[in-house]
């Protein structure tokens, strides 16, 4: 009877053991399938995306492009920057590193240096040279940007075998997102050549599929006229084509329909104009895809990183503002270009084998001109003036000339060496300065930066202040201008501008779709630093080393 025991439980552990195997065996596939990475992750910056274009042109848009993301992916409706000031190159830093300006150190386009003593060009490097042009323009790399982007995590992830590639019209949408170990990031020379450039912080020369797509002289057949895509009597979603908002081109007497951009190129910049219009989203999805095919991204198992920033809708923004037909035009015209890069995805990579996010670095407002003719306030600043006035009242005060040294991005910088060389209280400065602001119309509020570093404050503009605020790099003083007051200044007054806290700068799209992406979406606050880790989970790799934001596991599959 033992005996008889002793065999059935024998034959029992066994047939244990191997249901054990069995069920650890289809435990480890399962798990090697659901953590199977994307062969390639498309980051793409629509510049200066409002979230309301997404809505208010939608039935214009067709099924492949910003629908087809709507439809097949998620999109998180109420996503919003967290920081002062939203500017092109702390969006871009800001959305790839995880984190805002307080850590990434990216605090504007371009800042007063307090250590230089002058201003400063965010990706501005004189340590490295031009590739691709003789001119200046490809001086550039991230090297103010101090902590890493989810670019460069998937790099040291695979061991540099991902590769990241990071295209943009401007060099600043191209070199941000693209973080410190790219192997290359490419932007557009406009002027009379034409041609997409790089810098020796990359590589010592093009490769020859770029070289080769230069040559082909592809941006040349751009200069062709504009008019609209569709009847412009069917552009109902934007205001009248003739109106006193809008700057529009050099030797063309109104901002109106149709342009001629071979004969206004003679007088605007040469090939620079194709960026104030569509067409230069065109050329940078020409671009891309020629990077898809050139460097051959997604075709292996080790996921690359290719980042693309559409730079023309800002200038056309700038330049026509948010009510403008030609806005409208653009947007439409971007849907197309992004149905065309979808479908060379499709092609090339396979679908369900790549992951896409779509975003924007910043949103924009009406102009204050046009706000102020359907009576709602708004207004112009001129810090010019202001600088000058706060100089004088501190004159008159403490006998000490130019004690304000710069006023940028909404900050006051104050010469220290000044004040210190002549024992200077500097809050009693601070205080005068802070009360003289007060005064403005259009001032809301001011605060010191030794105090906004010390905020516990969990929304509203202290909030944004705060995250924006970089101890070595920002201004003594920050003020918080009333909504829809732009700095006063000749490109202020039509078109549009943005850097603020307020919604219409804040609240732009999120769109994700393709591998590893649920379908659906959420009313739920999102900001813009929970893109790099959302990537992060999803590759399964380190979150860059500053980020603070939180990954969205509501949108992960």
């Amino acid at each position: 009877m033992k005996k008889a025991i002793l065999i059935f439980s024998v034959c029992f552990a066994l047939m244990s053991c191997n249901a054990q195997k069995v069920e650890s065996s289809n435990s480890n596939d399962v798990s090697v399938s659901e953590t199977k990475n994307p062969k390639l992750i498309v980051g793409i910056v629509v510049d200066q995306m409002r979230y309301d274009y997404l809505t208010r042109f939608y039935l214009k848009y067709g099924d492949g492009g910003f629908k087809r993301m709507v439809n097949e992916g998620f999109n998180c409706k109420n996503n919003h920057f967290n920081y002062i000031p939203t500017k092109t190159a702390a969006g871009h830093a800001s959305l790839y590193t995880g984190t805002t300006p307080r850590y990434h150190g990216v605090i504007g386009n371009n800042w007063f240096d307090k250590t230089l003593n002058k201003s400063v060009y965010c990706v501005r490097d004189d340590a490295y040279q031009s590739v691709g042009t003789s001119s200046a323009d490809g001086q550039m790399s991230p090297h103010r940007m101090t902590t890493t982007t989810f670019t460069d995590e998937n790099r040291l992830f695979t061991q540099m075998r991902g590769k990241t590639i990071g295209i943009s019209i401007k060099d600043r949408g191209a070199v941000l997102p693209a973080g410190h170990t790219a192997n290359a990031a490419y932007w557009f020379r406009g002027k009379n050549e034409g041609a997409w450039i790089t810098s020796t912080f990359y590589m010592n020369a093009l490769p020859k599929w770029v070289s080769d797509f230069n040559a082909s002289a592809v941006a040349n057949n751009y200069l062709r006229t504009w008019n609209t895509l569709y009847p412009i009597d069917t552009y109902t979603e934007s205001g009248d084509d003739l109106n006193n908002f809008e700057d529009g081109f050099k030797s063309k007497s109104t901002a109106t329909f149709p342009y001629d951009l071979k004969e206004l190129s003679k007088e605007n910049g040469g090939y620079d104009i194709l960026k104030s219009t569509p067409y230069g989203n065109s050329l940078t999805t020409d671009f891309a895809i020629a990077a898809i095919e050139g460097e051959q991204l997604g075709k292996d198992d080790i996921t690359d990183v290719l980042t693309i920033s559409f730079s023309s809708t800002d200038y056309v923004g700038h330049n026509f503002g948010v009510n403008a037909k030609e806005t409208q035009d653009t947007y439409l015209r971007l849907d197309k270009d992004l149905e065309r890069l979808f479908n060379v995805l499709d092609a090339e990579v396979g679908k369900g084998n790549y992951t896409v996010f779509l975003t924007a670095d910043h949103g924009a407002p009406y102009v204050p001109a046009f706000l102020n003719s359907q009576k709602i306030p708004g207004g112009l600043l001129n810090f010019n003036d202001v600088k000058t006035d706060l100089n004088s009242l501190l004159y008159s005060k403490l006998k000490v000339q130019d004690l304000v040294l710069k006023i940028s991005n909404e900050q006051v910088f104050l010469n220290h060496k000044i004040i210190e060389k002549s024992n200077l209280d500097i809050n009693s400065i601070e205080n005068i300065i802070i009360n003289k602001l007060l005064d403005y119309d259009f001032v809301n509020k001011v605060f010191k930066g030794s105090v906004v570093n010390n905020f516990a404050f969990q929304d509203g503009a202290e909030y944004l202040l705060k995250n924006g605020y970089n101890q070595k790099r920002s201004g003594d003083i920050l003020i918080v201008m009333e909504s829809s007051v732009f700095s006063d200044g000749p490109w202020n007054k039509k078109g549009t501008d943005h850097g603020s806290g307020y919604a219409y700068d804040t609240h732009v799209p999120l769109l994700f779709f393709g591998k590893g992406i649920k379908k659906g979406h959420t009313y739920r606050k999102t900001e813009i630093t929970d893109i790099a880790p959302t990537m992060s989970a999803l590759l399964g790799i380190s979150f860059p080393n500053g980020a603070t934001g939180m990954p969205l596991g509501f949108v992960l599959d």
